[in-house]
């Protein structure tokens, strides 16, 4: 904390948010938790997209009083354009005085449009462990270089992430978490929800193992199916449920049919109402390669939801006793043994005094998000 936030009269602080675009993944539903409690008389959010199709956010961002800015793209024969295209909005804007970069290495793109053009606040914020090698993982690796020079401000969701996007005495100087908050009574275990979504899903006789991800290399799909394979072997009333799309969602259809389980298999797209969906749920499995502090994590567990996440998943997003860490390295027979052990719906609680005083509840943590962007925009004044 800096100095006192703007008392009444003062005005508005504007952030604009640098995002790929604003779908229901697991950064953008995070910023819409925030943006959706906070008080938008003090703090108003608006948003660079990446990407030129529409978002899923789009129409609520602009009901609420956000705008959407498209960018050239983050094509590193853009870079000249892109930086002209953030210094442009923000010399039309001058009610915008603090960028948030969500985009990770490629962040920086924002942040040196933003320091070009003299914005103050610059925060680079991130969310991950790791950056996948893909055909972009060399530009990716040449701009995490950078980001902690360009930025004024270093967030992250956890603290193995800031580590590794700004360096360890970067994060240790300059480092701030913000917690991935949901809104936790929209999460919150409900038998008759539960009852409502397996009738109509027609999983009343069913142990239902849940996952809600991105079908890309990093949620290791793959790991998932072949120890769901193993699991149903010992359990032939299991369904494996899976939420989302992406890249790899063919390829793992595939796999899913090539091992002999793809009738078991709900391979449930993009969803609406996914707090509804964890209901239906008997327990949450998650063997990512890497991950910052998964959204979906603190959902499932708010939701009541046993846990099984790879060790590679971040230890600080366990906050109940029954959720579990397992190596990559053990044996499918393994995993599915842990699964098979996890206890279902009839244990499920609501642990009202945790939820009500959490970090993760949306309820406390916009508040807090406010005072910081408060302060730290008032920290030039």
């Amino acid at each position: 904390m800096r100095r006192t936030a703007p008392q009444t009269g003062e005005a508005m602080i504007r952030v604009i948010h640098s995002v790929s675009n604003m779908d229901r993944a697991g950064i953008e539903t995070m910023l819409m938790n925030y943006y959706r409690r906070m008080d938008r008389d003090r703090v108003q959010f608006d948003f660079i997209v990446n990407k030129a199709k529409p978002g899923d956010y789009d129409d609520e961002i602009l009901s609420m009083g956000g705008r959407i800015f498209r960018s050239p793209g983050l094509n590193p024969l853009h870079y000249p354009e892109y930086l002209r295209f953030v210094g442009d909005i923000l010399k039309n804007s001058p009610d915008i005085r603090i960028l948030h970069a969500h985009n990770e290495a490629m962040g920086l793109y924002a942040l040196n449009g933003a320091k070009k053009a003299g914005l103050g606040v610059r925060i680079a914020h991130a969310h991950n462990t790791r950056i996948v090698r893909d055909y972009k993982w060399l530009l990716k690796i040449f701009c995490k270089q950078f980001l902690a020079s360009s930025a004024t401000d270093l967030w992250s969701c956890g603290r193995d992430a800031g580590i590794y996007f700004f360096g360890r005495k970067n994060w240790e100087n300059r480092g701030m978490i913000m917690h991935n908050a949901i809104e936790t009574d929209r999460f919150a275990w409900s038998p008759d929800a539960r009852s409502a979504m397996r009738k109509q899903y027609g999983l009343e006789n069913k142990t239902v193992v849940g996952h809600v991800g991105r079908f890309n290399v990093q949620k290791n799909h793959a790991r998932l199916l072949a120890v769901f394979s193993e699991y149903a072997k010992v359990n032939e009333n299991a369904v494996l449920l899976l939420i989302g799309e992406g890249e790899q969602e063919e390829k793992m259809k595939n796999m899913a049919a090539s091992l002999g389980i793809y009738g078991k298999v709900i391979f449930a797209g993009l969803q609406s109402n996914v707090n509804e969906w964890y209901q239906a749920m008997d327990v949450f499995v998650m063997p990512s390669l890497f991950e910052g502090i998964p959204v979906v994590g603190v959902e499932a567990q708010f939701a009541g939801l046993p846990c099984v996440f790879s060790d590679k998943v971040p230890v600080e997003v366990k906050f109940t006793e029954n959720s579990e860490f397992v190596s990559l390295e053990k044996k499918l027979e393994d995993w599915a043994d842990i699964v098979l052990s996890k206890k279902t719906d009839s244990d499920r609680i609501n642990d009202l005094e945790f939820i009500s005083t959490s970090m993760y509840n949306i309820k406390n943590a916009h508040k807090i998000l406010e005072q910081y962007y408060a302060e730290t925009e008032s920290s030039l004044l």
